[in-house]
Order: C-alpha cells, then structure tokens, then sequence
C-alpha cells in the first residue's frame, strides 16, 4: 500500500515553507536556502498526538496553588546572575554564541559544579564522544563520578535515557545535532531543529529537569535555525566576546524568571572560563596615564555598574571620504556626535579619520556615555590629555546640550571605590543629588562647558 506523503521546501534560514522550490525565500531574501522535506500526511496535517498533552480545564488564576522552589544554582555566581540567581525547576535554557567561544567549556563546568554539590547531572554531546569528552573535562578538572555523558543524537534514545536517569539538570550540546525519526529532513535542517527543541521543552516541562540546549550562531549573529527556537524557550543567552581576547561575556537576551539587563564577565584561561567578580578593576588594569584620547565613562549592565575605558585616535587622511571604524559601540551614534561636536564646539573633523574602541571586548549601547565619547574624539584631535583621575558620563542631545542619565549615584559610587577623585556629570543630575564625599563631582549643561573643564 502506497505511503500518503506530502512534498514541502522548507527554507533553512527562516522556516518559510513553499509547495515548490524557489531560488529566493519571498520572507528573509536568503537564496538558495529551500530544501526538499518529506512529511507523512499526518504529521502535515498538524497531527502531534506523540507532542500532546492531556487537556485540562481552565482554572481562576487566583486558585493556582504557588510552591516556593528552591532554584538550582549553578556554584558559578556570574553564571547565576545571568540567571537570575539559578536554574527553574522544568526550564529550558539556550545559549548561543560563535564557534570556539567557550559554550561547550562554560557548560561542562557548570555541570561539574552541580555534580559536585551531590546532584547527578546529564551531558549529551551530538559532537564528541565520550572518551573526547573525557579528555576535556580532564583538561578542564571537571571531572566527577556525578557527571554523567553520553554521545547520542537519536532523540528518541536521548528522552529515553532522561526519563530513566531522571538527573538535577541536563546539558544538551548541540541541538544542531539532534535527529528524530519521524522528520525525515536531515541533523540541523529547520524542522528537526524545532522538532528537537519542541519536545525538549515538553520533557522539561514533564519532568521538572531543567535542560540546557547549546546552539550554534550564523554569520549573521543569530541561533542557527528558525526564529521560533527562540520563542519556544524559556531563556536565551548569548556568548560574546572575541575568542582571541581572554574576556567573555554571557548576556541574557530572553529570561521568563528573571533580567535581561545582567550579564556575567569571564576570562578564559588555561584550565577554562574563571569568573570574574570586579570587571572595572580589570577593564582598567593596563590603562595608561596621561594617554590623549582615553577617556573612562561608567556604563550599567543591569543591576552593576562597570567602569570601561573608551578609547579615540583622529589622524589625517587624504581620502575623500574619511574612515569611521567603531568597534563595541554604535557607528551610527559616534556619527551623530561627530557632527553635534563640528557644529556645536568648532572641531573641523571632517578630513579625519577616526578610530574608536571599548577596552576589553566590551559593547557599550547607552546614551550616558555619550559626553566619554566626544571627550575621547576631542582629546586625541586636541593631542591632550584630561585631568588625571576623572570620570566622565552624560548624554548629548543634538543642539550640544547635556542630557541627565539614571542610576548617577550607584555609577558615582563605583567610580570612587575604583580611585577616581573626579567626575563630570549633567548639570541636572547634580541638581537632585544629595552630597558625596570622597569624590568632587562637577555638573555641565553644554559641551562647550564640559571641554572648558577637560582641556
């Protein structure tokens, strides 16, 4: 008897679905991104009797009985900050990041941590085997009879196992790698991906085991597969930093249980990622003294503020277009204030080029450090260097003037336990502030006032 199949293309960028092939994907313009997939007609059908769960009925939302779950924390405090202070029970978390940044490092050290503190922990691995994973967690000294690891990518066999281990938490690496028998699409294709992680989340869900999925990133800076994966998920987190430089950051970007705005600070190593407890103290560890065009500023991540130095070369060019690279800020923002600064404070930058840095790997998006910036740009063009120990913070509107910023006190704060004995802040901040000691602080309102004081 002849199999009723229905033939779809699938684009493997987006999840875009087509009766025929096509060369372009009409949704995210990728070209030559359909593939072929054969589906029962059944599943096609929307039919996901193995994905259902038992029906219930609506309850008053005031009725819903809370339990105050003690969550699973992870012993590696910057690694729960992002968390928001651990793992929920039956969660399901995926982190991202480019290859060889440390995700399968991060991961197999958080695991370590959890089996350590007596908790049977899972880890599945789609890429290695288990004697490759063995000499890793070797390397890493993460190694504990807790720890258990697999090399699987059948799906089928994978909830199988978990439902007969039944561990605290379970790492499953990639899910790029993950093949069910019933998709009959090829390991990383967009159905598999969202079948995967679907019945991931439900197993989560069923079970309470909080289950870590590790994706990988695109050229384009986003988890590979469709957009949905990351809906489906409870938290996403990404991995950045350049695997060339030792600092890492882990930034949250989708937490149901906690912030977005934490993020967590490591620095790779020879036995793996170490935390690190006081960014500012080693962002600024080798920042040199007098330097023209370094300029310090305070930016929040979340709850912690973080002293970051910004740096700015101007040189001469004899192109008809000058150069603007910018790198770990927003080159459309450095060129707003370029122009606010040729305009409002007389700087003839315009057969410059300018190069600009944030030290350490780190991306700065907030509009208070705007004032840093033009003062980096104005003490390399100027060849001066500002008053030794200041900070410098504020954001610049486009008529020159000095906008107030939030959280001035927890910045100002930050900045006197780090030394500073300076800092130059919006005239209207200082007007609601109550009195620092240990610190002169000094309100502007113009950008011609604040190069007054600078140089």
């Amino acid at each position: 008897m002849k199999t009723n199949k229905k033939q779809v293309f699938r684009c493997q960028s987006c999840g875009s679905q087509s009766p025929k092939w096509m060369g372009k994907c009409p949704d995210c313009g990728q070209w030559d991104s359909f593939v072929e997939e054969a589906r029962p007609s059944s599943i096609a059908n929307g039919s996901r009797s193995r994905l259902a769960v038992a029906p219930t009925s609506p309850i008053p939302i005031d009725s819903v009985e809370l339990t105050h779950e003690k969550r699973l924390t992870t012993h590696i405090a910057e690694f729960d900050r992002v968390l928001g202070g651990g793992l929920v029970t039956g969660s399901l978390v995926l982190i991202g990041g480019d290859p060889g940044i440390g995700k399968s490092t991060l991961m197999l050290q958080a695991v370590h941590r959890i089996a350590d503190s007596g908790k049977t922990v899972l880890y599945i691995s789609g890429e290695e085997s288990v004697k490759q994973l063995r000499l890793r967690a070797k390397r890493l000294n993460s190694v504990h009879s807790n720890l258990l690891v697999i090399s699987e990518i059948d799906l089928d066999a994978i909830l199988s196992i978990i439902d007969d281990v039944k561990p605290a938490a379970v790492v499953v690496d990639s899910i790029q790698t993950m093949y069910s028998g019933e998709i009959t699409s090829a390991p990383g294709s967009v159905s598999q991906v969202r079948e995967s992680a679907m019945r991931l989340m439900l197993t989560a869900k069923r079970t309470g085991v909080p289950i870590f999925i590790v994706g990988h990133v695109t050229k384009e800076g986003v988890i590979a597969g469709p957009r949905l994966l990351e809906h489906m998920v409870d938290t996403v987190l990404y991995f950045e930093g350049d695997r060339n430089h030792v600092f890492r950051i882990l930034r949250a970007v989708k937490n149901r249980f906690g912030s977005t705005n934490e993020i967590g600070v490591f620095e790779m190593k020879e036995l793996g990622l170490e935390e690190v407890a006081n960014p500012s103290a080693v962002f600024l560890a080798e920042r040199p003294d007098k330097a023209p065009g370094s300029v310090v500023t305070a930016s929040m991540e979340g709850t912690r503020p973080i002293l970051v130095e910004i740096q700015a070369l101007t040189s001469n060019t004899n192109l008809g277009t000058p150069r603007r690279t910018v790198l770990g800020l927003d080159q459309n923002r450095v060129s707003l204030l370029v122009a606010v600064m040729e305009k409002k404070i007389g700087l003839n930058l315009l057969n410059h080029d300018i190069f600009m840095n944030v030290v350490g790997g780190v991306k700065v998006d907030e509009p208070a450090v705007d004032m840093a910036v033009v003062a980096a740009i104005a003490s390399s063009f100027l060849d001066r260097a500002h008053l030794p120990g200041t900070l410098v913070m504020g954001e610049t509107g486009l008529t020159g003037e000095i906008r107030a910023i939030g959280q001035i006190e927890t910045r100002i704060a930050e900045a006197r336990k780090m030394g500073f004995s300076h800092c130059i802040v919006p005239k209207s901040n200082l007007d609601r502030m109550p009195d620092i000691k240990g610190i002169e602080i000094v309100g502007v309102g113009t950008l011609a006032e604040a190069m007054e004081i600078l140089f």
